[in-house]
């Protein structure tokens, strides 16, 4: 039976050395996140990243959903993808990381087709009832996962995607011991979805784990 290939660091950077490659304010961000040290961790991979592009590219999205903006990695790597009359709103609820995004946006000049709201997720997504998406990405705080995927699952289209980060939580998922809260609302958001027949689901080990699910 075949099984998935290991990757450490070495092979890592190969595969990020022959794979898309990033836009010079991509690079700034990532630069800039290194600098604030632990919360770098809030940002996607980069892999991440390239995959998202590629997924909105290759099934021509044009309306998109985030929750959970940071300094805007992966917001500017789907905007890049989109067309020009494609669309983005993005969630946060931090003023001042939000100023930070805003101004990559617009060194980027993707900032026409980005629109940033600041307010808890939860308020927001009740305001979004009467819009639709080709796409949703959710990466904010793991304990509100099932609130917001139970609210993306009414705003998405039929046949959208729902792609969800962090859901290996740094391979603590497998740890039956852990007594840690976020770990154990992962694993049991993730035993939720796995069940969900309203979508079908897979999770590919990219950066921290991502969710894909396809509305059914």
């Amino acid at each position: 039976m075949g099984s998935d290939l290991e990757i450490n660091s070495q092979l890592q950077k190969y595969i990020l050395k022959f794979g898309l490659k990033l836009h010079i304010v991509q690079e700034e961000i990532i630069d800039y996140n290194i600098s604030l040290g632990k919360a770098k961790r809030m940002q996607v991979a980069i892999s991440q990243a390239q995959f998202l592009h590629l997924m909105i590219k290759t099934l021509n999205i044009k309306n998109i959903l985030e929750i959970g903006t940071f300094t805007g990695l992966s917001t500017l790597s789907m905007a890049l993808a989109l067309p020009e009359n494609g669309k983005i709103i993005t969630l946060d609820k931090n003023k001042k990381t939000n100023m930070i995004a805003v101004n990559f946006f617009k060194k980027a000049k993707q900032d026409h087709k980005i629109k940033t709201i600041i307010n808890p997720a939860n308020e927001t997504l009740k305001d979004l009832k009467n819009k639709m998406f080709d796409l949703i990405f959710i990466d904010a705080d793991k304990m509100n996962y099932k609130n917001y995927y139970e609210h993306s699952l009414k705003l998405i289209k039929k046949g959208g995607l729902i792609i969800i980060d962090n859901v290996l939580w740094y391979g603590d998922v497998v740890n039956e011991k852990t007594s840690d809260k976020i770990t154990l609302q992962i694993k049991d958001f993730n035993l939720f979805v796995s069940k969900d027949d309203r979508v079908e689901n897979l999770i590919i080990p990219l950066g921290d784990g991502m969710t894909v699910c396809r509305k059914i």
